[in-house]
Parts: C-alpha cells; sequence; structure tokens
C-alpha cells in the first residue's frame, strides 16, 4: 500500500499540455493545449447553471456506460478484475463534455483505501473507432507501473508489448508519462504536463474561450496525424476484434 498522499482539495482544472512523441521507424511529433478536470467520482463540480453545458460528466461515457453512475461503473469494472471496489475516495482525472462532446483517450482514477492509502490506479483507454478498454494499476512509491497492452488504440502499432506509465496523483502540478515498450526499445511517449488551478466559474470560463471545443480538438488532432502518418508511408496494422471486458462493454 503506498502511503496516503495530502488529501486533494477538488474539483480542479488543470490547463496542461499533452505531448505524443514517435523515434521509430522515423520520429514525429506533436503537442496541443488543453485542460483536465480532477474531480471525486462521488463530489461533482456543482457548475451556475449557466455553465453546466461547459463541464458535464456522464456515466454513459465511461466504463459500460451502463452505470447509475461513474463509481458505480467502476466498481464493476475491478470487480470483474478480481479486485475489491475501492473503500476510500475515488480521483478522476478527465476531459468533461463541453457543449454535448467528449473524447478521452486516457481517463485515471487513483482509488483509496478507508484510511487514504492508495489502492491502485484505473486507466481507462478510449480509441477512436468506440473502444474502451480498462487497466489497473499497482504503482509503486513514484506512481510508476507497468502493465501489457491489450487493446489497439493507434493503427500504427499492433497490440503487443507493454506500456510502462508514471501517474502520480496530481498536485500542484501535473506530471504523467505513458511509454510503450516493444522488443528492441521504446518507440512511442505520451506526456501530459499541467499546473493547478482552482475550479472557479471564471478560471472555467477562462479555459473554455482558450480551448474551445477542447475535446473536440483532441480527437480532430489524433486524426491529423495519424493522416500524416500514414502520407509518410507508414504502414496500418490490422485492427483485431476487441475483446470485451467485464464492465467496460
Amino acid at each position: 500500500m503506498v502511503t496516503a498522499p495530502v488529501p486533494q482539495i477538488v474539483p480542479a482544472l488543470y490547463p496542461c499540455t499533452v505531448a505524443h512523441t514517435r523515434t521509430e521507424p522515423f520520429h514525429h511529433a506533436f503537442r496541443h493545449r488543453t485542460y483536465m478536470w480532477l474531480t471525486d467520482v462521488d463530489a461533482p463540480p456543482r457548475l451556475p447553471r449557466a455553465l453546466r453545458p461547459l463541464a458535464r460528466f456522464d456515466p454513459r461515457d465511461h466504463f459500460a456506460g451502463t452505470a447509475h453512475d461513474i463509481r458505480a461503473g467502476l466498481e464493476r469494472f475491478v470487480t470483474g478484475q478480481g479486485m475489491s471496489p475501492p473503500a476510500g475516495r475515488v480521483l478522476m482525472l478527465a476531459h468533461a463534455r463541453v457543449l454535448g462532446w467528449v473524447f478521452n483517450p486516457l481517463t485515471l482514477y487513483w482509488c483509496h483505501d478507508a484510511d487514504g492509502g492508495l489502492q491502485y490506479v484505473v486507466a481507462e483507454v478510449h480509441n477512436t473507432y468506440g473502444e474502451r478498454h480498462g487497466y489497473v494499476l499497482l504503482p509503486d512509491a513514484t506512481g510508476a507501473a507497468r502493465v501489457p497492452k491489450e487493446f489497439y488504440v493507434s493503427p500504427f502499432f499492433p497490440v503487443d508489448g507493454a506500456y510502462r506509465m508514471r501517474l502520480p496523483e496530481p498536485g500542484a502540478a501535473l506530471d504523467l508519462t505513458v511509454q510503450l515498450e516493444r522488443e528492441g526499445g521504446r518507440p512511442f511517449t505520451a506526456t501530459v504536463r499541467g499546473v493547478r488551478r482552482s475550479a472557479s466559474p471564471v478560471a472555467l470560463l477562462r479555459a473554455a474561450v482558450r480551448h474551445r471545443w477542447s475535446t473536440l480538438a483532441v480527437s480532430a488532432a489524433i486524426r491529423m496525424h495519424g493522416i500524416r502518418l500514414f502520407l509518410r508511408g507508414l504502414p496500418v496494422q490490422p485492427r483485431p476484434r476487441h475483446r470485451p471486458q467485464e464492465g467496460v462493454e
């Protein structure tokens, strides 16, 4: 069990930069700016009515999408993976629905026990084909964990290798790293870097104006850079049939 962190005041906003770097068979990198929410799944943000279209957290967007709330969906998933449901607080880092639209390539859940210690981290991955897959991680004291890759994400990588993730619970800063490990090296690295901001109505309005249609922009950027890679001659890997998980599909 990881030592209990200092309790976080949530909800919070993290204006951040997401960067993707590919090193094989050639170098390609891009970055974009966005913002993410850190929330307690049992206490979603309470916003003035006029601002609610800018931040909605819908259980249909997570796991199987059939639970009455996000925590219930999470508990069903982890139980299906042979884990005990979290006994304490669950913090979620995600994009919110903005004007009815959301795309979350990676949603993270820091799941705590009754004493406030970290039990495990759940990484929920969405691809651009409308599929979802979850990983349960047992990070070390630095927030690092390794898990076999089981899900088709990029059309230019087959489903093999493993992910090495460094996912410390966000505090004043957000500092996440996900690396794909394959035989011979680490051909892909994604990072998320940001700074904590109060989730005030003014801060939300500022972020929404600065990053209009933020989650749509994330989805569009992924597709745009995929087209660029294809035009540079990178072959598309066959997409295997997705194997549903209990509590996800």
